[in-house]
């Protein structure tokens, strides 16, 4: 028994993925084990780290069980599961309307750093956080799925239901809005 658990853990992605399509729980908990904390994480970047993070994932999952059976590339699990965590806090941020809050995310400076130092850094986070509030929430929303959650500009264009004409589009009117803003930040 402990030896299938093993060869199930160190199985790639689409036989899992397969094995929790057919209905095997044990297959799915793999996936859970396997994606949770990048799951996390990325929902933390797109929810800025508020107390919704385990409730996404969680509905992620829940989402996922249910429809596993209608991913047609088992390989691609990674970014299915990906693309419905985004889906699900994008959800949570419609219905909250919350706006993205850059301190949740923000690095702290080391401790040893100067407070000079560390003064700077809040103010260009700050900055960082007023350039982003003043974009269209389109273009907010592309730039944080592409830039903090790492996304390609297709699986942004699926999230967002957009083409990719229009992610490109939107992604550059916020990249030249930020840098505009953002130059004596250089």
């Amino acid at each position: 028994m402990e030896q299938a658990a093993a060869a199930l853990e160190a199985a790639d992605d689409r036989i899992v993925a397969g094995r929790a399509a057919d209905g095997d729980p044990a297959a799915f908990a793999v996936l859970v084990r396997r994606f949770a904390p990048l799951m996390r994480a990325y929902a933390r970047r797109i929810l800025s780290g508020s107390a919704e993070v385990d409730d996404v994932v969680q509905e992620t999952f829940i989402t996922a069980w249910h429809r596993i059976p209608e991913l047609e590339d088992l390989s691609k699990v990674k970014s299915w599961l990906m693309r419905i965590t985004s889906r699900t806090a994008i959800d949570h941020i419609r219905a909250t309307r919350k706006q993205i809050d850059l301190d949740q995310i923000e690095q702290a400076a080391p401790d040893h750093a100067a407070p000079p130092r560390r003064a700077e850094a809040r103010a260009g986070m700050r900055a960082l956080r007023d350039a982003l509030a003043e974009l269209p929430e389109a273009q907010r929303q592309c730039w944080v799925l592409r830039e903090l959650g790492g996304s390609s500009y297709e699986e942004i264009a699926t999230d967002l239901e957009l083409s990719v004409s229009t992610v490109r589009g939107l992604l550059a009117r916020a990249r030249k809005h930020i840098i505009v803003r953002m130059e004596q930040w250089r």
